[in-house]
């Protein structure tokens, strides 16, 4: 992690970019060291700026890791929205949002890291997030508008809905960032080795699809248990 170097005087003057420049040292900070580790000192060290000044912006140590959290799923959310997948038919649209999932997460090692420290936390902080739940409850939504066209044309199955599709989505792309060091050590092979990218992107599209496309299996049977999604089958 290096310090961020202002390009002119001026730029301790600005309040959105002192802003901007104290989440992103931040980011680092937390995703290296956790929450309890991570340092408001350090932070202010590599920022060029005050302890004080980062407490005059976030209030506290927890109110800026939980505009770090914010932040890092707000990305994910608003790079999904430019796919627009709406645009492109069932099958191609649900192989597209998972190539770009695997994308983003393993060029996003960070964010990973984050969540991976939120749930050693059990999710302590981010339930305290006013906007977490309505960026990932947009993400499902425009996935179940795809999953329901593909079930009206006949393509896709209608017994998975869209959370367990997610589900299936993020582990396979999260589990390549988490895992990939304990990977490579019990079995030699890099996960996210340059050459492998193509081919484990391509992987994942043909597994959604593959799932989502095979209409001759018998029907699962999701567990009644309540939710504020609509049910599996879209007809």
């Amino acid at each position: 992690m290096t310090a961020i170097t202002p390009a002119d005087g001026g730029n301790r003057r600005d309040p959105e970019r002192t802003k901007r420049e104290i989440l992103e040292v931040a980011t680092a900070e937390f995703a290296a060291s956790g929450f309890a580790g991570a340092r408001v000192d350090r932070i202010a060290e590599l920022t060029r700026t005050t302890k004080r000044m980062i407490y005059y912006y976030f209030e506290s140590k927890e109110s800026l890791y939980l505009q770090v959290m914010e932040t890092a799923y707000a990305l994910i959310r608003t790079v999904e929205r430019e796919l627009d997948v709406a645009e492109l038919s069932p099958i191609d649209g649900l192989r597209a949002l998972a190539e770009f999932t695997y994308d983003h997460h393993t060029s996003h090692s960070d964010f990973i890291r984050l969540v991976s420290i939120e749930n050693i936390h059990r999710a302590q902080h981010i339930s305290k997030s006013t906007v977490i739940h309505d960026l990932n409850s947009t993400a499902i939504d425009a996935l179940q508008d795809l999953l329901r066209r593909g079930a009206v044309a006949g393509e896709f199955r209608t017994d998975i809905d869209a959370l367990d599709v997610h589900v299936m989505i993020s582990a396979y792309c999260f589990f390549h960032v988490s895992n990939r060091y304990t990977f490579r050590t019990l079995f030699g092979r890099d996960l996210l080795e340059p050459e492998r990218h193509s081919y484990y992107r391509r992987l994942v599209g043909d597994m959604i699809i593959a799932t989502m496309t095979d209409l001759q299996r018998p029907d699962l049977v999701p567990p009644s248990l309540g939710s504020d999604l609509p049910g599996p089958n879209f007809h």
